[in-house]
């Protein structure tokens, strides 16, 4: 896996390279801005980024705009977007450019070693992560589309959109796999995803989620 890290803060990007380093992963290039994040895609052509939301010149939404256009430059790179505080805009924003191999986690997790590399691997691999805080402050704003799901399924849709698989679902509530799946379908029925939708329907939802509770369109 070739890595290519873009963070502002030094102690943080270095930090992060040693860490990943250690882990036998291959960090090809750290950045600190946007356009040497986006030059450094280009020459490295890596698998996964790590990108920081706010960077220089502005530090505003930098960073995302340069996901965004790298995963434009290079289809099917995953990319795991960190920020120091809950940023739902910009989750939504990452979100709805589609595809799979996205993750937006909150820096503090990057203490919390093993689950910052299982979120890592996760999305390496294609999968989604959501950082659990903002799962949980999308959570508490009420909205109509929402009001179709049951409490449970709910928690099935806020535990898929912190990207965990269905027996990763049952054992945190711990329920059967078969009722996962029967929630699971049951979501999708209220979000009227058809079995025929060409889109992945589990992303789809967790999409629809996200911009339900901060009000995109």
């Amino acid at each position: 896996m070739r890595i290519v890290i873009a963070e502002d803060d030094s102690l943080l990007r270095e930090g992060l390279a040693l860490l990943l380093k250690a882990e036998g992963l291959d960090v090809v290039a750290t950045v600190a801005n946007a356009p040497d994040f986006l030059a450094a895609v280009d020459e490295h052509g890596p698998d996964l980024a790590i990108v920081d939301v706010r960077m220089p010149p502005t530090n505003t939404d930098e960073g995302i705009v340069a996901a965004v256009e790298a995963r434009r430059r290079r289809p099917g790179l995953a990319v795991l977007v960190l920020s120091a505080y809950v940023e739902q805009a910009f989750a939504t924003e990452l979100f709805t450019t589609g595809g799979s191999g996205l993750g937006y986690l909150l820096k503090e997790r990057v203490g919390r070693v093993e689950e910052f590399l299982d979120v890592l691997r996760r999305v390496a691999g294609g999968g989604t992560a959501i950082d659990p805080e903002v799962v949980a402050q999308l959570m508490v704003r009420p909205d109509n589309r929402l009001e179709r799901l049951s409490a449970r399924e709910r928690d099935v849709l806020a535990l898929m959109a912190e990207g965990l698989g269905n027996s990763a679902i049952a054992a945190r509530l711990v329920v059967t796999d078969g009722a996962v799946h029967k929630h699971i379908r049951s979501i999708f029925a209220k979000l009227d995803l058809a079995p025929t939708d060409s889109a992945d329907r589990r992303v789809t939802a967790v999409l629809r989620y996200l911009k339900a509770r901060t009000g995109a369109r």
